[in-house]
């Protein structure tokens, strides 16, 4: 069975609503680290996702930067791929169809170098079957224009946020950046422009150096940091985020284990992505929703989306959602 499955199994009802759209269950898999959707159809099926973030998509094709690309790191990774990929046109013609029978929500993953790319794609996805929300790449370190360079000012995060709430009827999901003295003022900025909702965190810039050599030990010199080694500082910042702006958060950061999905819920996201995790553990998102699920049928939790935000100044804990 694909996609439209059940969101509620053992008496527990696994479905969120964010951002006006449906999820089955509230765990997704990260924008760069699942392909278009349909990469890891040998391992498991990926209807029995949340939903499915594709792949940072720009209006021209991209090689992505130089190798190397990755680097393993104590309880994480960089990585400086550089949102290498074919182009919207070719992800409308040939990775969203087939998508399509899953029947899963997909947020599609946006990035440009100016403000008129993001709007161009914004556009050009708007209206797309099966197409139900964009994620607004404003906070990849791994590019020399756009991405991170928007996403560090409030005034430019507001500005382009707005002119995209005028340019298509899709929800609108801004990533954040982490690499930010103060992710609040951006959170709010993103807020005050018409975001339907807030993506965070990206991953933290950093670098490895290859001893051996003296070298760095990536093609681009820096990378992002990604994995369980960063997923303190996510959850701290989907916490502040939560206490200042009414939209729905879609958190993300070093995500492994059902209990660490659980930290971001309590902290106020409504909706978790799994990336690194899958791979070293591509069954991850499954085992994920099976032990959300089972964590709130031991504890009589009737529905998942009673969790979030639980563990906010005034609110009760666990015992609160228990009594939902």
């Amino acid at each position: 069975m694909t996609g439209r499955r059940r969101a509620a199994t053992g008496g527990v009802d696994l479905g969120v609503t964010a951002a006006g759209i449906r999820f089955p269950n509230p765990v997704l898999v990260a924008s760069g680290t699942f392909g278009y959707g349909l990469d890891y159809t040998g391992i498991f099926d990926p209807g029995r996702l949340g939903g499915i973030i594709v792949k940072g998509t720009t209006l021209a094709p991209r090689a992505g930067n130089p190798a190397p690309r990755l680097c393993e790191t104590p309880a994480g990774l960089l990585n400086a791929v550089g949102l290498e990929n074919p182009g919207v046109e070719a992800v409308i013609a040939h990775h969203l169809p087939a998508l399509a029978p899953l029947g899963l929500p997909v947020l599609v993953n946006i990035a440009g170098e100016n403000e008129a790319e993001y709007e161009k794609l914004a556009e050009r996805l708007t209206g797309q079957p099966g197409v139900r929300a964009l994620e607004v790449n404003l906070s990849c370190p791994n590019v020399r224009k756009g991405g991170m360079a928007f996403g560090t000012d409030p005034a430019a995060v507001e500005r382009l946020t707005r002119r995209l709430r005028k340019r298509t009827n899709l929800p609108l999901f801004v990533k954040l950046s982490p690499n930010v003295t103060d992710v609040v003022e951006i959170a709010r900025a993103a807020e005050a422009g018409g975001a339907d909702g807030l993506s965070l965190v990206n991953t933290l810039l950093g670098m490895a150096i290859e001893v051996e050599t003296g070298r760095p030990a990536l093609g681009n010199v820096t990378g992002g940091l990604s994995g369980p080694a960063i997923r303190p500082v996510a959850v701290r910042m989907v916490y502040q985020v939560a206490q200042a702006v009414k939209v729905p958060i879609l958190g993300s950061g070093g995500i492994s284990t059902s209990s660490d999905a659980l930290e971001f819920l309590m902290a106020g996201a409504s909706l978790v992505a799994v990336g690194t995790a899958l791979f070293a553990d591509p069954l991850s998102p499954l085992k994920i929703i099976a032990g959300l699920e089972e964590f709130c049928r031991d504890r009589g939790i009737r529905r998942v989306d009673r969790l979030t935000g639980v563990a906010l100044p005034g609110r009760g804990g666990v015992a609160e959602a228990c009594r939902g």
